[in-house]
């Protein structure tokens, strides 16, 4: 019985304790204390540990208070084993005594929760600064922490409290009073008294330490608070003021990128043809065909390109390129690492669309600019473009390189980037290099409508900049100069003073003027970003950077973004104001050039420089086809004149003198068939097509520069005689031509028999027409080897040289040995050599073997073609001594025979060629002249080149002006409607 009573005495102190327990804490080892006891100190166990949740701050939390000191209490060792049944008196009387806590645990949460009271009345005092936690000085925190380990200690009270009513309500028994002894019972009231006496005393000094560090916070807080000047509260406004802006710019770009992603859509389905309405040209590409056509225009009269355009001009490797990337939203430019890769002007035109693609002007081609493939490709053919224009022997060029760029979100506008500026010419540059940089850079910035975006590296010093003084010279106001500072993040880093960076962005470190001033950052300087990562790069530094938390640099002044959106603002601004000017200027340039013409051209039409080529290609290709209307016998005639006077002094020279010296018809008749063998085996084929190809030149020329009348126009003579030779120039005779041939002439040369005597008389006639023609060639070499005879002299009061007086005697000493030998042979002995020279000597004059020689060829070959002739006159009777084979006749008229197998083989060799002339050659001929005039028509500077005069240059002139009048005409309305 004394054990249920013990027991339910025990619960219900443990109830008691429940209702008016408190936590302390203490460096006693868990595992001694009691169940109760260990409750207590539950907050200093590793698995009984409870934490509040920590504040969420950057800032260390500290609090004076957590290092309270606490005094370690000596509990009485508790023991547990049997207690004998007559000492139940300890109970009892522990029982009364514990009556006692009840005021010490009423007592003890009565003060926590008063120090709760205070502490979050303390709390609601001080203001809610976690959005401005940035502003805030590091003290304030710290006493934060104060009140929150004030919030803490409270929670450790009640927490512990709340333990050991988890414990009360559990089954296990608080005190187990039947297994302790009575001295154990003793020492473990004792324990548990001193315990809660304990807790009582660390609560009422943990209330004292809580309001003095109340009042010290007061106190601190109000003296920080009276030390804030006005400076001070400045700046935190101008921290909060960049904050708002900034969080205002992260919403617009949220808004600019759905906004971008609807037109993508809405762009996207207007190309499917979604709406089946036909889509107008754009307004900036409307614009940029009218600079493509003035970029083409030779202002000779006083009517110069004054349309804006964005000028990109800057130091070389200053980031020109990309910053224009940056704004097209792409990789585009070749990159190199310090060397020059912008060498010749490249005007972007900028236009929103729904795919991201680039194109040139005068290429169909689109390129992806979302594909890295594609954007190799793009920076290739860029490069190659640039060294195209470069001629040989320089470094940069003028000439213009025209690119479209279309992408959804993208600002229209046009930008030129233009070669970087440089301070000194180095080694593989071209020494006028610098000069002609300056005078391009010049050239499109005196346009007093050109916007110049002038780029300054940030990264080096401001004092060796060479921009910004040519900048200053064409735009001393600044009323058309945007400056941009790249490399922002490199100059934060190295420039020592950053208020120097803000001198210039205010302009106050250049003389230079300017509309506005940027700064920008375009990547960490590797080529291999993308342009998504160098704007959250660029994004991010200025997002932390210094300038702007310290007022150095505005929000609106930063990044490519508002760069892109202040350049187009003030681009098409200047377009509204000066492009109807503009438009007036050419008006009346277009009725001084219409004047002009009427004046001296009053019956021509204007036909301009494609004009006129067409109608010189219409006439060339009727004369091409007018070879084709040349009769056969025409053909015949041509050739077969033109192969004999090619192979006439083969014949003679190879073929009938060596067989002439002969001593008979059989001897002569072999000798012939040899030589005309091997000559038609290896010369006659190749010598006949050579003719053939040469006639049909000589009348494809004839046709070409044939007048032809009051139609003949001198402008197109140049453009013919090109054609013509290039013509002739790419023109091969068919190869298998020479082979047909050969077959041909070697039947043709062994036939032998004349049918009929009016052969045989052609014959005798073509064999006697060509040993005269060679007897007057004779003659006329004689005549220049002698000199003039003695009619001459005394007519022409002319006289011989000495050289013609010794070649003269020696003609007369030849002439009396031949008279002497009429049949002689063609060589002379060696005696008959030495016979001459002693004659000569005798008479004095002095000769060596070698004249002698000379002027024999000449002396025995006259003495021959007069013999051959007067058997030509013997031969005419002999046509029907040849019919029977020159039987019983001394007569023998082989020679007329070879000339008749000569004469016909030249008939049937003229034949055949013809047959290939009008059958092949000519239409091959004609496809060549329409391939020649269609490469022609594709190449500009050929036309220019040889369609000139003032005639077509003032038609030129006519047509651009008008079409740069209608363009702008176009141009203006849409931007009427627009506004």
């Amino acid at each position: 019985m004394w054990r249920l009573r013990r027991a339910a005495v025990a619960c219900e102190v443990c109830q008691s304790l429940v209702k008016h327990s408190s936590g302390v804490k203490g460096s006693l080892p868990l595992q001694k204390l009691h169940l109760v006891s260990r409750s207590i100190y539950h907050s200093h166990h590793p698995t009984l540990k409870l934490q509040r949740p920590q504040l969420r701050t950057s800032f260390q939390q500290f609090s004076s208070l957590t290092n309270l000191p606490l005094r370690k209490l000596k509990f009485s060792p508790i023991k547990y084993g049997y207690q004998p049944r007559r000492n139940f008196w300890p109970a009892r009387l522990a029982t009364r005594l514990l009556k006692l806590r009840y005021l010490i645990l009423g007592s003890a949460v009565g003060g926590g929760y008063t120090a709760k009271k205070t502490f979050d009345q303390w709390k609601d005092m001080i203001p809610d600064l976690s959005e401005y936690k940035w502003i805030v000085p590091d003290i304030v925190w710290e006493i934060d922490e104060y009140i929150d380990f004030g919030h803490k200690l409270v929670s450790e009270v009640i927490g512990a409290s709340d333990l050991l009513l988890l414990l009360g309500s559990s089954g296990e028994t608080a005190f187990r009073a039947t297994n302790h002894g009575s001295e154990s019972d003793k020492h473990f009231r004792k324990g548990l008294l001193g315990e809660l006496i304990l807790l009582q005393q660390q609560i009422q000094e943990h209330e004292e330490e809580a309001r003095r560090a109340a009042g010290q916070y007061s106190t601190s807080y109000a003296q920080q608070k009276r030390k804030v000047s006005d400076k001070e509260k400045i700046d935190q406004l101008q921290e909060e003021l960049l904050h708002t802006q900034l969080k205002y710019q992260r919403i617009l770009e949220r808004l600019e990128k759905e906004n971008k992603e609807l037109r993508k859509l809405v762009l996207q389905k207007d190309d499917k043809g979604i709406h089946h309405r036909k889509l107008k040209k754009s307004l900036i590409d409307m614009y940029s065909e009218v600079l493509d056509v003035l970029s083409d225009y030779d202002a000779s009269y006083n009517t110069q390109d004054h349309l804006p355009r964005v000028v990109v001009v800057g130091d070389q490797s200053a980031g020109k390129t990309s910053v224009l990337e940056m704004i097209a939203q792409a990789r585009i430019f070749p990159r190199g690492s310090g060397e020059m890769m912008t060498r010749s002007p490249v005007k972007v035109t900028l236009s929103e669309g729904p795919h991201h693609v680039a194109l040139f002007k005068d290429s169909s081609r689109e390129f992806d600019l979302t594909k890295e493939e594609d954007l190799a490709a793009l920076r290739h053919e860029i490069e190659l473009r640039m060294r195209k224009n470069v001629k040989e022997g320089c470094t940069v060029s003028p000439e213009t390189i025209s690119l479209n760029v279309k992408g959804p979100g993208l600002q229209r506008m046009v930008l030129v980037d233009l070669p970087g500026v440089i301070n000194t010419v180095t080694s593989g540059m071209a020494p006028d290099t610098k000069e002609t940089i300056f005078s391009i850079s010049k050239a499109y910035m005196q346009n007093p409508n050109a916007i110049i975006l002038c780029i300054q590296d940030g990264s080096v010093d401001a004092e060796r900049s060479i921009v910004t003084d040519l900048v200053s010279q064409m735009d001393p106001h600044g009323r058309r100069t945007i400056f941009v500072l790249t490399k922002v993040d490199l100059a934060e880093k190295n420039v020592a003073s950053p208020s120097r960076i803000q001198q210039i962005i205010e302009g106050k470190l250049f003389p230079m003027k300017a509309l506005g001033y940027f700064a920008v950052v375009t990547g960490k300087g590797n080529s291999s970003e993308s342009i998504e990562a160098i704007r959250e790069y660029e994004e991010e530094f200025f997002q932390n950077s210094k300038l702007l938390k310290t007022s150095m640099l505005k929000a609106h002044q930063v990044t490519t973004r508002n760069l892109s959106l202040a350049v187009s603002d003030c681009f098409w601004k200047m377009v509204r104001e000066s492009v109807e000017q503009q438009a007036d200027s050419f008006k009346a340039t277009r009725f001084n050039l219409e004047t002009e013409w009427k004046n001296n051209y009053p019956r021509l039409r204007e036909l301009d420089r494609n004009e006129l080529f067409e109608k010189a290609k219409n006439e060339i290709l009727d004369e091409v086809i007018s070879l084709s209307q040349v009769t056969p016998k025409h053909w015949e005639e041509i050739l077969q004149q033109s192969l004999w006077e090619r192979v006439s002094t083969h014949v003679i020279e190879n073929i009938y003198l060596p067989a002439a010296q002969t001593m008979n018809s059989g001897t002569f008749n072999t000798t012939v068939d040899i030589k005309l063998k091997q000559w038609t085996d290896k010369q006659l084929p190749n010598k006949a097509v050579e003719v053939a190809w040469e006639t049909l030149q000589e009348e494809f020329s004839r046709f070409m520069t044939e007048p032809k009348g009051k139609e003949h126009d001198d402008i197109f003579d140049k453009l013919k005689e090109a054609v013509k030779e290039e013509s002739i120039k790419r023109h091969k005779w068919n190869d298998f031509a020479e082979d047909s041939l050969r077959v041909i002439q070697h039947n043709a040369l062994e036939d032998r028999s004349i049918s009929d005597k009016q052969q045989w008389d052609a014959a005798i006639y073509f064999m006697e027409e060509a040993l005269q023609a060679r007897l007057k060639d004779t003659e006329n070499a004689i005549e220049n080897m002698v000199g003039p005879d003695w009619k001459k002299r005394w007519l022409y009061w002319k006289n011989r040289t000495q050289e013609q007086c010794v070649h003269n005697e020696t003609k007369n000493e030849l002439e009396k040995m031949l008279k002497c030998n009429e049949e002689h042979p063609a060589y002379l002995a060696s005696d008959e050599i030495t016979t001459v020279r002693k004659n000569l000597e005798s008479r004095g004059v002095e000769v060596d073997p070698g004249l002698i020689k000379d002027t024999w060829h000449q002396v025995y070959r006259r003495h021959f073609l007069k013999t051959a002739l007067n058997h030509c006159n013997v031969c005419r009777r002999g046509f029907y001594y040849y019919q029977r084979h020159f039987v019983d006749s001394e007569l023998e008229c082989n020679d007329v025979v070879l000339f008749w197998r000569i004469q016909r083989m030249l008939a049937i060799t003229a034949n055949t060629l013809r047959q290939q002339l009008t059958n092949t050659e000519v239409r091959r001929l004609e496809k060549n002249v329409k391939e020649v005039l269609e490469d022609f028509a594709e190449d500009g500077e050929k036309k220019i080149k040889l369609l000139t005069g003032k005639r077509v240059q003032l038609a030129e002139d006519l047509k651009k002006v008008r079409e740069i009048q209608e363009k702008l005409d176009a141009f203006i309305e849409a931007l009427h409607q627009e506004k």
